[in-house]
Parts: structure tokens; C-alpha cells; sequence
């Protein structure tokens, strides 16, 4: 799937969808500018019509009551309407105009105005009649014949300037997405390579300040929590490789000694083999359940929640104390909720009280102690050298002074991942009068 997506048609239909919004936008306001341009010259080309037909009209009716003859303009026409219905052309060789019934009835009452459109022999008249002051009236045509020219002429142009547009626009942005999305594709090709070969080595290209650099930066955050990943898985094989040889050894030596004694070995002997066997069978299930329990973060599904400390401290003491019959005492200074998975958070506490019942000598108390968001476990146990207060947290770590006691080495490694997932913090020092305080603290609930 993650190939699919990141192969070079995906990148030019990428491309070319971009491409075609931008020039789709740019259409669309080009023609929208067009439109309205169109409209606005049609406007203003009919109003001056109007004028020039007016001031026309004027100037024939003056020069007719002058007793003058008006001189032929080319895209004009004028004649004479008598009442009766006479028509007497004043342009010479020029076109009849028709004479429609209201413009007699402006010849025959000497009132008002007639405005009319005419097609005459293919050509569009804007025909004005008027009422002359000795009677009658005039009526003058002028031709449209010009203005439709420079109506054509306009939208021809108009026209080819929008689809100019719009190529030019296009071949710019097809050009400009290119460079801007340069980053992205250097990305895919990083991308691609990783996930053929599966080396999480390999840079990424460098990050900018824009959108893709972040996608960058939150890939590169991505390959680094790979990288760690993989390093602490490793590094878990071949710590746990060498821990389980051990007990593992002591299994298969145990018995191959029982099968080629064959029943001959003494009572108490093999009394003694079979109790080495019980005990290192159980190290390993110990080993392995710790094992799978730091290589799965079983409590990954689990949401954070408020969590009582106290309550939690309450009921993982009272267990400790029905299994071990040892003194479990939990004291609390100013204590607060906090925030973090809840099981999670109780299995730290878990094995934190484990640890101090294990390393603790028979009869001495073990306390747990709440201050804020802080939870600590004291034991009277050797303590802890301060050259290995943060070891103790590695996996497989066994102090010098606890070398002689059985364990897996990985408690406190578990409490490290599950306390730092949470965005908290591990700690481990010496106690005053002897034994050692470990404990953790987690973000108080907001």
C-alpha cells in the first residue's frame, strides 16, 4: 500500500489536480472579468448610441425649421412624416425607413416621441421620430452596423486574451508547482528507498520552515523512534539470549544427570536435582514472562486517566502483605492524582514492592511513601552503590550487592518504560540508616 501511494503516477496526478485547480480558479475569474467587461462596453456603446441618435435629431429638426437641409452622414438616415402619411426622404439614394403607427400618431398630434429598432435589407436601425414645429414629424435611423463591428471586434478580443490567459496561467503553475513540490518528491524517493532496502540510516532531505518541512521533520521523528526501536529490540535479543544460557545450562545439566543416573542416584541427590530443576524452571517462566512483558507494552491500548496513588498504593500493599506476610506500611505527605494508564501504573508499584520485599532480610518493614505526585519504596535491603543508581534501571542489571539473589534483572527496567511512556520520571538512591528508596513521579492530573 505505502508503495502504491508513493509511486510517479501518484505524484503527477498530484501535480496535474493542482494544476488544474489553479488554472480552474484563474478561468473562472478571467471569465467572470470578461463577463462583466462584455457588459459594461455594451452598456456604455448603447448609451452613446442613444446620445449621438438624440443629438441627431435635434440638429435635423433645428436645421428643418431653419428652412436648411441637414447634411448625409453615412451611418444615418432621415425622412419626413407628414400627418397624412407622406414620406419625403432628406437623405438622397438613402434607405425608407418603415413607418410604424405610432410614429404617425407623433406626426399626426405634434406630441411625444417614438424609439423603435428596425432591421431594414440585413441592417439594424435604431429609429427616433419626433414632432417637427410646423407639423408632422421627423424620423431618423442610425445603423448599428458599426457598433456591432466593434461589439464582435471586442469579444473577439476579449476572448483570445482569457484563453491566453488561462494557457499562460497554466504553464506557470504547472512550472512553479514543480519547484514547490521538488521537496516532496526528494521525500518519496527517501521514502521508497527505506522501505525497499529497510535501512532506517538513511537521511532524509533537509527540512524547511513551510508545510513540507514539517512533513519532513514529523518523518524524520518518525525513522528516529524507528531507529531506537530497532536498537533496544536488539539489544533486548542479545541480553536476553545471554540471560536465559544460564538457567538454561543448569536445566539440561540437571537432567541429563537424572537420565544417565537412570535411577541410581541417591534419594536425597535426586531429591536435590529435581528441587534445581523446579527452581530454574521457574526462573525461566519468571524470565520469559518479564521478557514479554518489556518487549510488549501490553497497556498501550490503555487511555490515561486520573489515578489515586494512595488508593493504588492501599491495594498493591494489602496483596503484598497477604502473599508475603511481611510489614507494609504506606504513608502520605500532601498526596495529589495523577496522570497515566492505571494498570500500567499499578503494575510499577507492583514490582517496585516486589523488589523491596525480595532485597529486604526476613522481619524488616518495607514503606511506601506518597508525596505529591511523587511515589517512593524504601526496604532495609544492601541499598544501592551510587555509581549504579541509574544502572539499576537497565535491563538485565544485577547490582554487586545483590548478585547472590535470584531475579529476572528486569523490574525496575519495566517500571523505567512504563513510568518515561507517561511522560514521567525514575529514581533510585541511597536511604538514610540503610537499604535503598526507588520509586518514580508522574505528571500531577490537570
Amino acid at each position: 500500500m505505502l508503495r502504491a501511494t508513493l509511486t510517479r503516477p501518484g505524484r503527477v496526478r498530484l501535480r496535474t489536480k493542482v494544476t488544474a485547480v489553479v488554472v480552474a480558479a484563474a478561468a473562472l475569474a478571467m471569465a467572470l472579468t470578461a463577463v462583466m467587461s462584455y457588459r459594461g462596453v455594451s452598456e456604455l456603446v448603447a448609451d452613446e448610441l442613444d446620445r449621438g441618435l438624440d443629438d441627431r435629431t435635434n440638429t435635423v429638426i433645428t436645421l428643418l425649421d431653419a428652412d436648411l437641409t441637414p447634411p448625409p452622414r453615412k451611418d444615418m438616415t432621415e425622412q419626413v412624416l407628414s400627418a397624412g402619411g407622406t414620406v419625403r426622404r432628406l437623405t438622397p439614394g438613402g434607405t425608407e425607413l418603415p413607418v410604424s403607427a405610432a410614429d404617425l400618431r407623433v406626426a399626426r398630434t405634434g406630441r411625444g416621441e417614438s424609439r423603435t429598432d428596425v432591421v431594414v435589407s440585413g441592417t439594424e436601425y435604431g429609429v427616433l421620430t419626433r414632432p417637427l414645429p410646423g407639423g408632422g414629424a421627423v424620423m431618423v435611423g442610425q445603423s448599428y452596423e458599426g457598433a456591432v463591428r466593434v461589439d464582435n471586434a471586442f469579444l473577439w478580443r476579449v476572448s483570445w486574451t482569457t484563453a491566453a490567459a488561462v494557457g499562460l496561467s497554466a504553464l506557470l503553475s504547472w512550472i512553479v508547482l514543480g519547484r514547490i513540490l521538488r521537496p516532496v518528491r526528494q521525500l518519496v524517493r527517501t521514502t521508497r528507498h527505506i522501505t525497499t532496502t529497510r535501512n532506517l540510516s538513511t537521511a532524509l532531505p533537509p527540512a524547511g520552515s513551510d508545510e513540507i518541512g514539517q512533513l519532513t521533520r514529523s518523518f524524520e521523528a518518525m525513522l528516529t523512534a524507528l531507529r531506537r526501536s530497532r536498537a533496544q529490540q536488539q539489544q533486548l535479543v542479545q541480553d536476553a539470549s545471554h540471560e536465559l544460557r544460564t538457567p538454561l545450562t543448569s536445566v539440561r545439566g540437571s537432567a541429563e544427570l537424572l537420565q544417565r543416573a537412570r535411577g541410581r542416584l541417591d534419594p536425597k541427590d535426586e531429591g536435590q536435582i529435581l528441587t534445581t530443576l523446579v527452581n530454574e524452571t521457574a526462573a525461566l517462566d519468571d524470565l520469559v514472562r518479564e521478557l514479554v512483558e518489556l518487549a510488549t507494552d501490553r497497556y498501550t491500548d490503555e487511555e490515561p486517566a486520573a489515578v489515586d496513588l494512595v488508593a493504588l498504593a492501599e491495594d498493591t500493599a494489602h496483596r503484598h502483605r497477604t502473599r508475603t506476610g511481611r510489614t507494609i506500611s504506606v504513608t502520605t505527605d500532601g498526596p495529589v492524582p495523577v496522570r497515566a494508564r492505571p494498570r500500567a501504573v499499578q503494575r510499577c508499584v507492583d514490582n517496585l514492592l516486589s523488589n523491596a520485599v525480595k532485597f529486604s532480610p526476613d522481619g524488616t518493614p518495607v514503606t511506601v511513601h506518597i508525596d505529591g505526585s511523587r511515589l517512593s519504596v524504601r526496604d532495609r535491603g544492601p541499598g544501592i552503590e551510587p555509581g549504579e543508581r541509574d544502572a539499576v534501571f537497565a535491563r538485565f542489571h544485577r547490582g554487586s550487592r545483590t548478585q547472590a539473589t535470584p531475579g529476572s534483572g528486569l523490574g525496575l527496567a519495566i517500571v523505567h518504560d512504563i513510568v518515561t511512556a507517561d511522560d514521567g520520571t525514575v529514581f533510585a538512591t541511597g536511604a538514610a540508616g540503610g537499604g535503598a528508596e526507588v520509586g518514580f513521579v508522574l505528571p500531577p492530573d490537570a
